[in-house]
C-alpha cells in the first residue's frame, strides 16, 4: 500500500520517515519529496509497505502524531488521477472568452 504523509519537519528525511512506519512492519520504501532547485524538503513524502493491514495499523497510529516535532497527517494515498481539489478542471480562468 502507498501512503501518503503531510506535514512533515523540514529535518526529516528519508531514514527518519522509514524508521516511524517501520514500528507497524515492513517498509519497502520510504521517500520524502525534496525542491529540485533548494534541495529543501517539500513538507511531504510517501511511504511504501508491501502488508495491507500493517500499512493500516502504521495510518491509524501515526495521523495526527507527532515526529520531528511536527504533527504530521498520514493516510492512504490516492492515485494521481483521482485526486481531489485543487487543479483548474473547467472552472474560471480558462477557455471561453466572452
Amino acid at each position: 500500500m502507498n501512503i501518503f504523509v503531510a506535514k512533515l519537519s523540514f529535518n526529516t528525511d528519508d531514514e527518519g520517515l522509514r524508521e516511524a512506519f517501520e514500528e507497524f512492519g515492513s517498509v519497502d520504501s520510504a521517500k520524502v519529496i525534496m525542491d529540485n532547485q533548494t534541495g529543501r524538503s517539500k513538507g511531504f513524502g510517501f511511504v511504501e509497505m508491501e502488508n495491507d493491514d500493517e500499512a493500516l495499523e502504521a495510518i491509524q497510529a501515526l495521523n495526527e502524531s507527532e515526529l520531528d516535532g511536527r504533527t504530521i497527517v498520514v493516510k492512504k494515498a490516492e492515485p494521481r488521477g483521482e485526486r481531489s481539489g485543487g487543479g483548474n478542471r473547467g472552472g474560471y480562468g480558462g477557455g471561453r472568452r466572452y
